[in-house]
């Protein structure tokens, strides 16, 4: 069952093109949090899911097809089968996977650390609308700036 639709080459080839276009994404993806653009940010993000289900799918077929041919359906099965007299090229686009899940994994790392700040920003902004820490709100409920009298009332009489 080593057809070239579910060998693990094949899997491992898909998983490749994906694994460069989740990148590529990853990085328009810290680029608009560097420049704060909500909008794309959102095509973004569905894209991203897209992908990353994409992956975990073809994850799983390889390891079906390693199943196939009597390996285990893991990463170390995967090691064994390219122990296998497995060609050149085949090791060199597992390392190149391996390769690209790391600096795909680093870069969604750096958009998390992008993300806190863009959140802490946000946070801060909306401390100093409802009155930062003496929790004097500036703006009600009602969107109405509400200032309150400082001091003490005055006694007459």
């Amino acid at each position: 069952m080593t057809a070239s639709g579910t060998s693990p080459a094949h899997q491992l080839q898909e998983e490749l093109r994906t694994a460069r276009t989740l990148l590529e994404l990853l990085k328009e993806e810290q680029a608009q949090l560097i420049t704060a653009d909500i909008d794309a940010l959102t095509a973004l993000t569905e894209e991203k899911t897209r992908l990353v289900t994409r992956m975990s799918e073809l994850a799983a077929e390889r390891h079906l097809a390693l199943a196939a041919i009597g390996f285990a359906a893991t990463e170390a099965g995967m090691q064994a089968w390219l122990e296998s007299r497995q060609p050149e090229v085949i090791h060199q686009s597992w390392q190149n996977l391996l390769e690209l899940a790391r600096a795909a994994k680093e870069v969604n790392r750096s958009n998390g650390l992008l993300i806190g700040k863009h959140l802490n920003r946000n946070q801060s902004a909306l401390n100093v609308l409802k009155g930062g820490p003496q929790g004097q709100a500036l703006y009600g409920p009602n969107g109405q700036s509400s200032v309150t009298a400082g001091g003490r009332g005055l006694a007459i009489g």
